[in-house]
């Protein structure tokens, strides 16, 4: 075609068509009735060769038709989850839409990827390794390996079977798992609100990342309120941090501790948890103990957790009274 002479809005579809890939034009084409097809097929074939001029004045005018058309948001977001079901497929795009569209899901299972593992499984207790499947997809995938490992042997082995072969779940499938998560978690926890959060979870977060994200959030708490953040920094203070003690301040910790304390707590550490302790003690003083742990038996957790907490007790305190050095750099945050 001539490159100076004007263009129809009809040479401008088919130029406009030419120049998008194979898939998206199929996908557009399939939208048209026969009628359509026809017309747009003879402009595809007639125009010729088309010069820069011809594809810059299609993709103006498309530009300026485009100008005046406005997209509406009814129904968005149904739009983007087909369109991520058909370039992703139903499970991951469930889970992508989880995450952009939280408000439009469904909120068992948006509730399902907040539940702590062994909570999951008291849930799924007797479910169908398929349903299993699906939700662990769903999971992020720590804690969906987490939950994997607390099933039973032959239940994994269907699971990990079914998570190798599955391609795509229905609709009807994801809602049959809606409806079972949302049945189990009413008759577990009844109609109350959740307990979740508190100042615990939030020095789990704070523990688990950078350390410069402590000494950043910290501050600010303070400054809002003190009391939550004096009970966030308590729960900071965790037992495992006392293996970083230098022998120095482990020693002036442990003058203060009673012996059947510390055997209670040592309990429940393996032989490299231990021997931090064991370092800032004399031979003698270290076979003592040993001997102790080998002569206390068995105990329940809860009594050396509980031994625990009162040596992370003591160390804060001691940390406060600027005896020893507690946490990843200066131990402070105010």
């Amino acid at each position: 075609m001539e490159n100076a002479a004007p263009i129809s809005e009809a040479d401008r579809a088919a130029i406009i068509l030419m120049l998008m890939d194979d898939d998206s034009a199929a996908q557009l084409l399939a939208q048209l009735d026969p009628d359509e097809l026809q017309r747009l097929g003879e402009k595809m074939l007639a125009l010729g060769d088309v010069g820069p001029h011809g594809i810059a004045s299609a993709i103006e005018g498309f530009v300026r038709n485009a100008q005046s058309e406005t997209l509406g948001s009814h129904d968005r977001a149904q739009q983007l989850r087909r369109r991520m079901n058909s370039a992703l497929g139903d499970v991951k795009a469930q889970s992508i839409m989880q995450k952009i569209a939280p408000e439009a899901q469904s909120r068992s299972l948006e509730m399902a990827r907040w539940l702590a593992p062994p909570v999951l499984l008291r849930l799924l207790e007797g479910e169908h390794p398929q349903a299993i499947a699906v939700l662990l997809l769903l999971l992020e995938a720590e804690p969906a390996a987490q939950l994997l490992t607390l099933l039973p042997e032959d239940r994994q082995t269907d699971v990990i079977e079914r998570i190798a072969r599955m391609r795509t779940v229905s609709a009807q499938a994801m809602a049959m798992l809606d409806e079972m998560l949302s049945a189990r978690i009413a008759d577990s926890f009844g109609t109350a609100p959740l307990e979740l959060g508190g100042a615990p979870e939030a020095a789990e977060l704070i523990n688990l990342s950078e350390g410069h994200v402590g000494k950043a959030v910290m501050p600010a708490i303070t400054q809002r309120d003190a009391d939550l953040a004096r009970a966030i920094e308590a729960e900071l203070f965790t037992f495992e941090m006392l293996f970083d003690l230098e022998p120095m301040a482990m020693g002036r910790l442990l003058r203060d501790i009673e012996s059947e304390v510390l055997v209670d707590a040592l309990k429940g550490l393996d032989e490299a948890g231990r021997e931090p302790f064991f370092a800032s003690m004399s031979s003698r003083a270290a076979d003592g103990v040993k001997d102790e742990i080998e002569l206390r038996g068995r105990i329940k957790m809860e009594d050396v957790k509980a031994a625990q907490k009162t040596i992370v007790a003591k160390a804060r305190e001691l940390a406060d009274a600027g005896e020893i050095s507690l946490g990843n750099d200066d131990g402070e945050f105010v």
